[in-house]
């Protein structure tokens, strides 16, 4: 991918990962650029479609397009990142991620984001004051 796509994908997230918001800086492994929709599906290599991604946000997310809500069971899209604002469907409280609506709900299933080993390091993070919560 060119460096300055990447560049553009990277200042644009404010170098966070834009599912889960976990900064970049605080992350062991590398972030990725995550096709918003699958190149599988169609998608294409550009700005519009690529989202700054950590790896586990992209694993889970896969070449998923909708998740399950849990609350209704109803198929629901997964979060886009280009379309709405991440405050209307999240909210933090504490180390664990809420959803708000039905796709921030099936956002955080699907992409795993509560997982256990998550809100472990989240909390840590808090404690140190080192974890940016929006």
């Amino acid at each position: 991918m060119a460096l300055a796509l990447e560049a553009l994908v990277r200042q644009r997230a404010e170098a966070r990962c834009e599912d889960c918001h976990f900064p970049e800086a605080l992350a062991e492994v590398p972030f990725q650029f995550d096709h918003i929709m699958p190149r599988q599906h169609g998608g294409q290599r550009v700005a519009d479609n690529l989202a700054l991604s950590c790896c586990y946000c992209n694993r889970y997310k896969g070449p998923n397009l909708p998740g399950v809500d849990p609350l209704t069971q109803e198929v629901t899209p997964l979060f886009h990142p280009r379309l709405p604002v991440w405050p209307e469907h999240f909210q933090w409280k504490g180390p664990l991620l809420v959803g708000k609506t039905a796709i921030g709900r099936a956002t955080i299933q699907t992409l795993e984001i509560n997982r256990h080993d998550a809100i472990a390091v989240r909390e840590l993070l808090l404690t140190e004051g080192t974890f940016p919560v929006p």
